[in-house]
């Protein structure tokens, strides 16, 4: 019943400043940024940058009441999340959820256009879990 998991596809970081953040990734490691958008929705500001077949994630809360602004007060800057690359996201959901694991809010889009899933931290040992379905795997 594995879960079709291809690689990771992020680490999500919260953070306080995307800026302050790019000084070190960007300009002493040397990432790419692949792309930065806003998510008003869901307060945050994102930018990804390339590493190897993978990326990182910079969270940033452009809003008090944003996915990770909790996050922030209560553990400080730091990783926020793996995220795994998945082919069919409606079965591992599925999958998940039969087995006990916690879906926090179903499917829904994330940043880039893409779908995911949240799995709670409660039942993943401490992880929250992120599912990514990539638009062109249903094309």
């Amino acid at each position: 019943m594995g879960l079709n998991t291809k690689k990771i596809d992020h680490i999500g970081i919260a953070v306080k400043s995307i800026d302050d953040k790019l000084r070190l990734y960007r300009d002493i490691l040397g990432l790419k940024i692949s792309n930065v958008e806003e998510l008003k929705d869901r307060g945050l500001k994102v930018c990804f940058l390339n590493i190897g077949d993978s990326k990182l994630e910079f969270l940033e809360p452009i809003s008090d009441n944003s996915e990770v602004s909790k996050f922030l007060e209560k553990r400080g800057e730091g990783v926020h999340h793996i995220a795994f690359y998945v082919d069919d996201i409606e079965k591992v959901v599925k999958n998940c959820e039969k087995s006990g694991f916690k879906v926090v809010s179903g499917i829904e889009r994330g940043a880039e256009g893409k779908r995911v899933a949240f799995l709670h931290p409660k039942s993943t040992g401490g992880v929250l879990i992120e599912l990514v379905e990539d638009n062109e795997a249903k094309e």
